[in-house]
């Protein structure tokens, strides 16, 4: 592996990131992350210094069960009216619709960590490529060989993909970091869910008003900057 940023050190939450970094703790299976995109890429394009976290709210996997699937679609469709976001119809028939779906954003998670520790800049476009193979393409990102797919096709490295593909030690570590610090931060700041925003400070973190995220997206930049 060559030389990489290191993971966000847990150990003491954002005392490692300069002031003024925007911190995002998201789930790539989280819907309300994905309604976030376009907000997310108008603050990174606004030249905001923007570290996208993985929670590691859905790793571990449970079944999707037709009731789960049902509300996930009632929840999507009021995210879509809220944001424009896609939520495809061939998403609901194919990873929606299918008996033996799983809930499970392990994969999809720790690809994100393999891209993030080699090319961190790239972190945010894999996320979103992940984001649109499941809810416009109707892919099932929890499984590692479609994950790989999307890698590739958002331009990844093989060497990138190879590590996440041979669930790397060191990726997995950093990932179990990253989740610690999502949750140690969570509970510092008594935030609930994800897509979480946070503003360091000279003086530690302050939570902004996820609402930014999804209401008047041209005018996020200036929001968030107001606080």
């Amino acid at each position: 592996m060559t030389d990489t940023p290191p993971p966000i050190d847990a150990a003491d939450d954002v005392d490692v990131l300069a002031p003024g970094t925007l911190i995002v703790l998201v789930d790539p299976l989280c819907g309300w992350c994905w309604g976030a995109a376009p907000a997310l890429t108008r603050l990174a394009a606004a030249g905001e210094r923007l570290e996208v976290v993985a929670s590691g709210l859905f790793i571990g996997g449970r079944d999707l069960t037709p009731d789960f699937a049902a509300y996930a679609w009632e929840n999507d469709r009021r995210i879509a009216a809220m944001t424009g976001q896609v939520f495809s119809e061939t998403y609901r028939e194919k990873v929606l619709g299918v008996s033996d779906g799983r809930i499970d954003s392990g994969p999809a998670t720790l690809a994100l960590t393999a891209v993030q520790m080699r090319t961190p800049e790239k972190g945010l476009d894999t996320l979103h490529a992940l984001q649109a193979a499941r809810w416009v393409d109707g892919l099932d990102i929890t499984a590692e060989s479609v994950v790989a797919e999307v890698l590739r096709r958002a331009g990844i490295d093989e060497d990138t993909v190879a590590l996440f593909l041979a669930e790397d030690e060191a990726v997995i570590d950093a990932l179990n970091q990253r989740a610690g610090f999502s949750r140690d931060l969570m509970s510092r700041l008594g935030a609930r869910g994800v897509p979480t925003l946070v503003r360091v400070t000279e003086t530690g973190a302050e939570h902004i008003d996820g609402r930014v995220l999804f209401e008047d997206v041209e005018s996020v930049v200036a929001r968030v900057k107001a606080g």
